[in-house]
C-alpha cells in the first residue's frame, strides 16, 4: 500500500525502501517520487515482475539506487539492501566532515563583539552573491580570513580559492602571475603557465593589496571583471574564464582614486561590496576569546600543557593598543606558550611592550571596576572615579592608593567608604589613624560617623 509507505516516511526515519513497481493506489514510481522529497536520504529500490529496460532507466532517472525483478531470491535483496545502506552510510559520513571542516573554518572567525558580529553579518550576506567584494582594513585584521569566508559561503565552495598579495611582486612578474604567460614570452618562459585567474577558474580569485595594482596591470582586471576574457602574456588567444573577484586593502583606495593613482572605473568595479573590517583595539571583548584560542593552538603545537592566562596577563593583552591587530596577538601569545615556566601565561611571559601597560580602574557607585585602557593618560588621577596603576605594582601600595582614591571620591566619607570597598569601617578608620593611609577631608558624615569603640 503506497499510502501506507508515505505515512510510514513522514512519521519514523527509513534507511531502505523496498517497494512494487504495482500497487493499488499509489504506484511505486509515485512512491519514489514522493519518497525522495519527503525524506531524500532513503535509498529506495524497486521490484517488479513486469521488468523492462525503459522501466529500469525511468527509475534510475527518478533517483532509485536499484531496480530488481521478481522472482525474488533472499540472497539477492541481502545483497541490495546491504549496498544500499553502506551507500546511505558514505553519503552520511561526508556530510558529517563537511559539517566539520566547515565549522573548523567557521570557528577561525573568532568573535562575539558588537564590531565583529556586525562585519561577520554583511560577510555572510555578501557570500552567496555574485558581486565583487572589497575588504578594507588595517594590517592583520583577518582580511583574507573573511575573503576565505566569502567564498566557503557561496555556491564556488566547492571551486579554487586563489590568493594573490599584489604588493609582494613587480610588476612584470605580477601580470605574468594573474595571467599566465606562453613560452617564450620573455627570458626564462621555457614553457606555457597558467596564470592565477585560470586556476581560479569557477572560484575566487582573492586580490590582496589590491592599491598596489600598477597602471599597466589595472585596465586588464577591469576587463576580466567586464568581459571574464584576457590573453596571456607573450599570446593571442583569448582566454575565457568564470571568476568571483574579492580585493582588500589598507590604503585609502578613494583617495587614491582622487589623486589619478587608481582608476575610477575600476574602483567601482570592485567596490559593489565594501566591508570595513575593524581593528582590534575597536574589538576589546574579543581579546580574551582569541587569545585563549590562540593558546590552545599553539600549546598543542609545542606539546605543551597550558592551562589559561592569569588575570593580571589578560588585563595586559586587553589594555594594550594593538597596532599589529590579531595578526601580532597571535604572535605575542605564541611567544608566551614557549616562554611560560608554569602552568598558566603570566604577565612576565609577555613582552615589555605589552606587558608595561597602564591599567585604569574605574570604580562606580556601585563600586564594581574593571580595566580599561587611556592612551596618553598623565598622572595618577583622571575624572571622579578613576585612577591608574601600572601591571607589577605591590599589593600594598595597590591597596593604599584604593582606599586614598575611594576617600577622595567620597569626599572623605569613611563609612561610604569602607562600604563601597566590601571593607569593616574600622579598617578604614585605622588605617587613618596609624597614617597608612592620607586622609581626604571630611564630608557630611565623615569622622561623625565613627564606629563605637574604634
Amino acid at each position: 500500500d503506497g499510502t501506507a509507505g508515505l505515512d510510514l516516511l513522514r512519521k519514523h526515519r527509513v534507511g531502505v525502501l523496498l517497494t512494487d513497481l504495482m500497487m493499488p493506489q499509489t504506484s511505486g514510481m509515485d512512491l519514489l517520487r514522493a519518497a525522495k522529497t519527503i525524506a531524500p536520504e532513503t535509498e529506495v529500490v524497486l521490484m517488479t515482475a513486469y521488468g523492462t529496460v525503459e522501466n529500469a532507466v525511468d527509475a534510475m532517472k527518478q533517483g532509485a539506487y536499484d531496480f530488481v525483478t521478481k522472482p525474488l531470491k533472499r540472497a539477492q535483496i541481502v545483497r541490495v539492501v546491504n549496498k544500499a545502506l553502506e551507500k546511505r552510510s558514505l553519503v552520511q559520513e561526508n556530510r558529517s566532515l563537511c559539517a566539520q571542516l566547515a565549522a573548523h573554518k567557521r570557528r577561525t572567525l573568532i568573535g562575539q563583539s558588537l564590531a565583529w558580529r556586525r562585519t561577520m553579518d554583511i560577510v555572510m550576506q555578501a557570500a552567496p552573491s555574485v558581486a565583487t567584494v572589497l575588504l578594507l582594513g588595517e594590517s592583520g585584521t583577518g582580511k583574507e580570513l573573511l575573503a576565505r569566508a566569502i567564498h566557503d559561503g557561496s555556491p564556488r565552495a566547492k571551486g579554487p580559492f586563489i590568493p594573490v598579495n599584489c604588493a609582494a611582486l613587480p610588476e612584470t612578474i605580477l601580470e605574468a602571475e594573474l595571467f599566465g604567460y606562453e613560452k617564450g614570452a620573455f627570458t626564462g618562459a621555457a614553457g606555457r603557465k597558467e596564470g592565477r585567474f585560470e586556476l581560479a577558474d569557477g572560484g575566487t580569485l582573492f586580490l590582496d593589496e589590491v592599491a598596489d595594482l600598477s597602471p599597466v596591470t589595472q585596465p586588464k582586471i577591469l576587463r576580466v571583471l567586464q568581459e571574464g576574457e584576457f590573453e596571456r602574456v607573450g599570446g593571442t588567444r583569448t582566454i575565457r574564464v568564470d571568476v568571483r573577484i574579492v580585493t582588500a586593502t589598507n590604503q585609502d583606495l578613494t583617495g587614491l582614486v582622487r589623486d589619478r593613482r587608481f582608476r575610477e572605473d575600476l574602483f567601482y568595479r570592485l567596490n559593489v561590496i565594501t566591508i570595513v573590517v575593524p581593528p582590534l583595539r575597536d574589538r576589546k571583548e574579543d581579546i580574551p576569546v582569541l587569545a585563549r584560542h590562540f593558546l590552545r593552538v599553539y600549546a598543542a603545537k609545542n606539546n605543551r600543557r597550558l592551562e589559561d592566562l592569569s588575570d593580571e596577563a589578560l588585563g595586559c593583552l586587553e589594555a594594550y593598543s594593538w597596532p599589529g591587530n590579531v595578526r601580532e596577538l597571535e604572535n605575542v601569545i605564541e611567544r608566551a606558550v614557549v616562554l611560560a615556566r608554569g602552568s598558566r601565561v603570566e604577565v612576565a611571559d609577555l613582552p615589555e611592550s605589552v606587558a608595561d601597560r597602564p591599567v585604569m580602574l574605574v570604580r562606580g557607585p556601585t563600586g564594581d571596576a574593571g580595566p580599561q585602557s587611556e592612551a596618553g593618560a598623565s598622572g595618577t588621577s583622571g575624572s571622579e572615579g578613576v585612577f591608574k596603576i601600572r601591571v607589577g605594582t605591590p599589593l600594598a601600595e595597590v591597596e593604599q592608593r584604593m582606599l586614598e582614591e575611594t576617600l577622595r571620591l567620597t569626599k572623605g566619607n569613611k563609612t561610604l567608604t569602607a562600604r563601597l570597598l566590601g571593607i569593616d569601617p574600622k579598617t578604614v578608620f585605622r588605617k587613618l589613624k596609624a597614617g597608612e593611609v592620607e586622609d581626604a577631608g571630611t564630608g557630611e558624615s565623615g569622622s561623625d560617623d565613627r564606629p563605637t569603640g574604634s
